[in-house]
């Protein structure tokens, strides 16, 4: 469905961000990016629907090339949406109904048809009922969520979130959690970066690994997880559950083959497994 090709961009003679990227997204699919800061997670998708524009390479979606016209970007926006890291970026209008009716109206919908879409993005995100308040009263979680409605209201096929967890406490990750879970089931793509691994296993299908530019490694969880170079080389951890299955191993003698468990389900079957053995 999303496909980049060989993506190089610098933002300066000095410093290249991208230094050829390649990696393919097929629909219906919830993909994490991982990597440190630095590593070009944000650059790479600020060229997802044209933000940014490469000095080399090419975007596609379902098959068709990324460009660079204002007739062209508004198309393939309708179908990408991003989602920054601080809402603050991204929210401006005076009130959260005026904010999620930007893109609809920008689209020259009836006045009818972009209140439909703000009524069904707002309640989608849990937000109903702060239609007229003003964003800046708005918590750090619930502007999140007046983030992802905009992008919701576009009706996008792909959804892309720039560190959707960022300064949210431990509640609200997991409410986030659902909720993009929920929008996955129900068709729309998304896209990830995090540097939540214990969150990974729970929802991607496939994991790519980004450092200083390069991507360094692709798969699932279990792949990504299960290759401590690559991990070290990204400054990542394996998951928490991995880690203590890991202790087990090395401290008291459980021979795990390498098959670690990495979310609480796995790690319920894994230990009725070896209490069954003994």
């Amino acid at each position: 469905m999303l496909e980049v090709k060989n993506i190089k961009y610098s933002y300066n003679k000095d410093y290249q961000a991208l230094k050829g990227v390649s990696l393919k997204v097929e629909r219906g699919q919830m993909v994490a990016l991982l990597g440190k800061n630095g590593a070009g997670k944000s650059t790479l998708f600020l060229h997802l629907n044209g933000i940014y524009q490469p000095d080399e390479g090419q975007v596609f979606i379902d098959g068709e090339e990324l460009k660079y016209d204002k007739k062209s970007l508004l198309k393939f926006r309708q179908k990408v949406g991003i989602v920054f890291q601080n809402p603050d970026d991204q929210i401006f209008a005076p009130t959260v109904e005026e904010d999620v009716a930007f893109g609809p109206l920008n689209l020259g919908l009836s006045m009818e048809e972009v209140q439909d879409r703000v009524e069904y993005a707002l309640a989608r995100v849990g937000m109903s009922g702060f239609e007229k308040t003003a964003p800046h009263h708005l918590s750090g979680g619930q502007k999140k969520r007046v983030a992802i409605a905009g992008i919701l209201a576009m009706k996008p096929e792909i959804m892309v979130l720039d560190e959707p967890t960022a300064g949210l406490d431990p509640q609200g990750v997991v409410d986030l959690s659902k909720l993009l879970r929920e929008l996955n089931d129900e068709g729309i793509t998304i896209i990830i970066s995090t540097h939540e691994v214990d969150l990974v296993p729970n929802y991607a299908d496939n994991v790519f690994v980004l450092v200083d530019g390069i991507l360094i490694g692709e798969g699932t969880p279990k792949d990504i997880f299960a290759q401590p170079e690559i991990l070290e080389a990204a400054n990542l951890k394996v998951p928490i559950v991995t880690e203590l299955f890991q202790q087990l191993e090395a401290e008291h003698g459980f021979d795990m083959h390498g098959d670690y468990p990495l979310t609480i389900a796995e790690a319920k079957d894994k230990f009725l497994e070896l209490f069954n053995k003994s």
